[in-house]
C-alpha cells in the first residue's frame, strides 16, 4: 500500500536530498527530479513522498518512479567535438538544434550533461556524462581546471597582445584574464591565438579580446585539463577510457 507523505517525516542529516538522489542516480536532471517529486510520482520505500529535499540513503532505501524502482545507471563519460551553431542544452524552446544531435544514435542513458558550455558560435572539446560527482570535479571553480583555446581573430597581432591578455581587462563588473596566451600562427590578414583559463566567465574570451579591439574569427576549444581533442572529427563523439576518466 502506498501510503501519502504526511505519513512519513523527513529524516534530518541522512543521505542526500531526493530530488539530488534521483540526479545522482542518473534518472534525471535535479528540476526534473523536483517536478516529478512534487507531482505525487516518486516513493522511497514504498510511501509517496512531496518534498525534494526528503532525506534518502541511496545505500539502504528504496527510490521508485511511477512504481518502478530507479537503479543507478552505468556512469558513461565521452567527449564529442562540437561543430559551430549547435546550443548546449538538452532542448530548446524556439526548436534550434543541439548538441544532442551529434548523439542521436548512440544507445547512452536518458540523463546525460554536458559538462560546462561552450556557446552556440563556439567549437571543440565538449564533455558529457551522468556521473555528477566527476562533472562537478571539472567545473567547480575553486578546481583550477584549466581550459586551452584556439583563437582566430581578424587582425595580425604581436606580443603585447598576449601580454595585456594575461594581465586583464576590467569589463563591465567582471575583471577577465587569460592565465597564459601565445601567438600560434599569422596569415596575410589574421592570426590565431592559444589562449587558456584558468575559469570560464560567460563569453570570456570573445569579450575579453573585444576589449583590445579584436574580434573573435573562430574559437575552438582544445583541451580541458589534460584531456586533449586531438584527431577527433567535428561532430563526432568517442568514449573516454579509464585513464582518461581517472584524470579528474
Amino acid at each position: 500500500m502506498v501510503l501519502p507523505s504526511s505519513f512519513c517525516s523527513p529524516r534530518p542529516g541522512m543521505g542526500a536530498g531526493l530530488a539530488r538522489a534521483l540526479s545522482k542516480l542518473g534518472f534525471c536532471s535535479r528540476s526534473q527530479a523536483r517536478i516529478l517529486i512534487t507531482a505525487g510520482r516518486v516513493s522511497v520505500n514504498q510511501r509517496i513522498q512531496r518534498d525534494p529535499e526528503f532525506r534518502v540513503d541511496l545505500r539502504r532505501d528504496k527510490i521508485a518512479v511511477n512504481a518502478d524502482e530507479v537503479r543507478g545507471a552505468a556512469k558513461v563519460y565521452l567527449m564529442l567535438n562540437k561543430p559551430r551553431g549547435l546550443l548546449v542544452t538538452a532542448s530548446d524552446e524556439q526548436g534550434r538544434e543541439t548538441v544532442f544531435k551529434c548523439l542521436d544514435q548512440a544507445a547512452l542513458p536518458s540523463h546525460l550533461s554536458p559538462v560546462g558550455r561552450l556557446d552556440k558560435a563556439s567549437e571543440g572539446l565538449l564533455l558529457f556524462t551522468n556521473d555528477t560527482q566527476w562533472a562537478a570535479r571539472i567545473t567547480d571553480p575553486a578546481g583550477h581546471v584549466e581550459k586551452t583555446y584556439h583563437v582566430q581573430v581578424d587582425c595580425l597581432v604581436d606580443r603585447s597582445v598576449s601580454a595585456r591578455l594575461t594581465q586583464g581587462i576590467k569589463v563591465s563588473d567582471d575583471f577577465l584574464a587569460a592565465k597564459r596566451a601565445r601567438l600560434l600562427r599569422q596569415g596575410a590578414r589574421n592570426s590565431w591565438l592559444e589562449i587558456v583559463l584558468a575559469e570560464g566567465r560567460n563569453r570570456h574570451i570573445r569579450r575579453l579580446l573585444e576589449a583590445v579591439d579584436i574580434q573573435v574569427l573562430r574559437l575552438v576549444r582544445v583541451a580541458i585539463g589534460p584531456l586533449q581533442l586531438g584527431e577527433l572529427a567535428k561532430g563526432r563523439y568517442r568514449f573516454l577510457s579509464q585513464r582518461e576518466q581517472a584524470l579528474f
